[in-house]
């Protein structure tokens, strides 16, 4: 959070559950300037159980179904909730974000995501940054945003013959190019009638927004950064180590096989597989990559983080917060986060539209273009596109024809 009020965010909505909302930290949470800590209470699950999204088939096919699916569904509700907080706090743009990803606003004038979105044409409502994978160099990572500097560039920032040439060796036998989703995150402009599209997108319930993709910017992902990370992604799902429990459980190939060994595997096993398919160990693939273009070395969110720990930031913040919140304090701030409006379900007559002196017939028009909005499906984490033999086929085609950069 403190890195990206660097960049010019000003405020967060920090959904927090289990540790997270424990007493000691939620104290320090909510003593940092900027941040609006929301539980998960019976009154918060109790009002998302209300959620116009239920009534809505975009997002039908995650529901009831446990570990990332549910994540996922509970991710999309907190969004929307997230929407009305920033609209009445008179927010301009909205971004969701987990807590191993940071903003990286390359191409703007200034090292500034604010800078980077006012910059941005009048009529664009959506914004894509790309995502980096994280590409960890040893075993023992304790502090990924101060340790790691080596990424995967996303397939978006790539050239194609680069990426599909490559495709075997950046993939390391691993079931896809990035270990989990490849398709970024994204900003949207606050304004009627935006809605989540799931996790890494956003819509609208009235229009088709205008989206645009960002060639330089991009999310850094810090995926299975840690070594600890296989075991801690086990422990919050209790599906079988099976083929086929994990498929109703994990939406991404290598999810599913960290979850398998996780469950099944001695430590030592874990430690080897973890060496196997996430450290980047081969000094001369990491060169080879790092030339090509697919791997690249970004420093400035360590150089700024390493900074804001130097500065006694992060120490202050913590020996300042008070040790524990009162009940008061603690039931007032669930009430203020998640009781002061309900989530307005959508009724004609809020809208005032098929009222007295209205034309029916243009509420259906409205009616109409509404559900078509609704029906454009969630984004789900998705893997960048994967090597076929036609892509073997095409780049052998391009060496024929004289291609001597392939």
């Amino acid at each position: 959070m403190f890195y990206h009020k660097v960049i010019g965010v000003t405020t967060f909505y920090l959904f927090v559950e289990g540790h997270a909302a424990s007493p000691n930290v939620s104290g320090v949470l909510e003593s940092i300037p900027g941040v609006k800590v929301i539980y998960r209470t019976k009154e918060l699950e109790e009002q998302q159980a209300k959620s116009r999204i239920w009534n809505e088939t975009w997002l039908s096919s995650f529901f009831y179904k446990p570990c990332n699916y549910e994540l996922f569904v509970k991710q999309s509700l907190n969004m929307e909730n997230a929407i009305f907080m920033a609209r009445d706090a008179g927010m301009d743009w909205i971004i969701h974000l987990d807590t191993d990803e940071l903003i990286y606003p390359a191409g703007a004038s200034e090292y500034s995501l604010r800078q980077l979105l006012r910059d941005l044409p009048s009529d664009v409502d959506l914004v894509v940054f790309p995502n980096y994978e994280s590409s960890v160099e040893r075993d023992d990572i304790k502090d990924p945003f101060g340790e790691v500097s080596m990424f995967k560039k996303n397939y978006d920032h790539l050239p194609k013959e680069t990426y599909f040439g490559l495709y075997r060796e950046a993939t390391r036998g691993n079931p896809n190019y990035f270990l989990t989703y490849g398709n970024g995150k994204e900003a949207a402009r606050v304004q009627n009638e935006l809605r989540p599209n799931g996790a890494h997108r956003w819509h609208n319930y009235m229009k088709t927004p205008n989206e645009i993709k960002l060639d330089n910017a991009a999310v850094l992902h810090y995926t299975y950064a840690k070594f600890s990370d296989l075991t801690s992604r086990r422990d919050r799902c209790g599906c079988k180590p099976t083929q086929e429990d994990v498929k109703r459980c994990f939406m991404l190939e290598f999810d599913r096989a960290a979850f398998i060994i996780a469950s099944t595997a001695t430590e030592e096993e874990l430690l080897h597989w973890y060496r196997e398919h996430v450290v980047w160990g081969d000094k001369d693939l990491r060169l080879k990559l790092l030339r090509k273009g697919i791997l690249t070395r970004i420093y400035t969110p360590m150089a700024i983080i390493q900074a804001l720990r130097e500065s006694g930031v992060f120490s202050s913040v913590i020996a300042n917060a008070p040790a524990t919140l009162s009940r008061d304090k603690f039931m007032s701030s669930i009430n203020s986060s998640n009781s002061s409006r309900d989530v307005p379900s959508v009724s004609f007559s809020s809208r005032k539209i098929g009222g007295e002196g209205e034309n029916k017939a243009s509420a259906r028009k409205l009616l109409k273009i509404e559900a078509m909005a609704a029906e454009v499906a969630a984004v789900p984490p998705l893997s960048p596109p994967v090597w076929t033999d036609n892509d073997r086929s095409r780049i052998v085609e391009r060496v024929a024809g004289g291609n001597s950069s392939i």
